[in-house]
């Protein structure tokens, strides 16, 4: 499957995703704004708190084409990171210590040929390093066999999509042969300690529904994921994270061609929760695109929303203003506010972990 750009799809048009994400497909369905939502909360403007998440993405290449995929990422996609854009990275981690956590995304971030020489640099910068694998590029090509020993060496946490623990499903969403080359790539992870009790290397599971729902309870979901894999394939991890499908790029084509996107956008806002409002990402992290522009997370990334403040690319990244900021919200955002609420750290509200 080609991506959206390939193609020459409407959908790879930001400013034709963000018409129907705002205007709808008819005049039939009239949803609330989110920001009166946001009102109704008392969260709006939507302001910073302290940011301490920098999530990269370092690219758009990947080896895989999901069908689900906000980003359309996909092999014939060649917009990558350069070495020069990551050390303007390096430069803003240096002088922003409160930048805790390096969150690394792409694409299949590991395709970008200066992926290795990044990470280095970011350990020696003795930061909490997230890499967000899709299992499958462990065992696409021979100079990827030895990531799990790599991500040992520099104690990277690894979060790694599942979207189910049956193949069915799984490759009904990310591809034949995905669940399969899944499996082997999650025991090659345990065999150098990744999930397992003492060894301080964190595996965690990505789940994304394959269809137009929101995800059920991250806490029964995970206990279900753990009890499966270890009696099928003596695999152990970590922690399950919950993500929403929001609805943009590829999730977006689905709805529309599928006939659901009227429903699932109802969905979406009337399970609008205002404590996963109060906890959505945007808040604590800044995402920074392959070409070194900013956004308030990675969602608007997709969209090409940059974020609201004078300094807008890496370059002349300016901590105190971008604290001030006003968070650019839209209609998407329903996606991460829905019942347990979503983010790329699984739910934010009720039992979900507050990243």
């Amino acid at each position: 499957m080609k991506s959206l750009k390939a193609q020459h799809h409407i959908l790879a048009d930001a400013y034709a995703q963000i018409g129907i994400i705002e205007h709808g497909m008819s005049d039939d369905l009239v949803l609330p704004l989110f920001r009166e939502k946001l009102r109704q909360s008392g969260l709006y403007p939507l302001k910073p708190t302290e940011i301490t998440i920098f999530q990269v993405n370092i690219g758009k290449m990947c080896n895989q084409t999901c069908k689900h995929c906000h980003v359309d990422a996909g092999p014939d996609r060649k917009e990558i990171m350069t070495r020069e854009t990551m050390q303007q990275c390096l430069a803003v981690l240096e002088e922003n210590e409160q930048l805790k956590t390096v969150d690394i995304t792409g694409g299949a971030p590991e395709m970008n040929p200066e992926f290795r020489w990044f990470i280095a640099e970011i350990a020696k910068l003795n930061r909490h390093i997230i890499v967000r694998c899709n299992l499958t590029i462990i065992l696409a090509n021979r100079k990827y066999h030895d990531l799990p020993r790599f991500y040992k060496q520099h104690r990277i946490e690894v979060v790694s999509s599942l979207p189910f623990y049956t193949q069915d499903r799984t490759d009904r969403q990310r591809g034949n042969g995905v669940f399969e080359d899944s499996i082997k790539a999650l025991q090659l992870l345990n065999e150098v300690g990744y999930g397992k009790a003492g060894t301080g290397l964190v595996l965690n599971l990505a789940y994304n529904p394959a269809g137009a729902f929101l995800p059920p309870s991250q806490a029964a979901l995970e206990s279900e994921y753990k009890e499966v894999l270890e009696q099928r394939f003596g695999i152990v991890f970590n922690n399950l994270l919950a993500i929403t499908n929001l609805p943009i790029s590829r999730y977006l084509d689905y709805l529309l061609i599928s006939g659901n996107y009227e429903s699932y956008m109802e969905k979406l806002v009337n399970a609008y929760n205002p404590i996963a409002a109060e906890n959505v990402m945007c808040r604590n992290t800044i995402s920074v695109g392959w070409d070194g522009y900013l956004y308030d997370c990675d969602f608007n990334q997709m969209l090409e929303l940059q974020v609201d403040c004078s300094g807008k690319h890496i370059r002349e990244f300016d901590a105190g203003a971008l604290a001030k900021r006003e968070i650019i919200t839209g209609q998407h955002c329903y996606g991460c506010t829905a019942g347990s609420g979503s983010s790329c750290g699984g739910a934010i509200a009720e039992n979900g972990p507050k990243r």
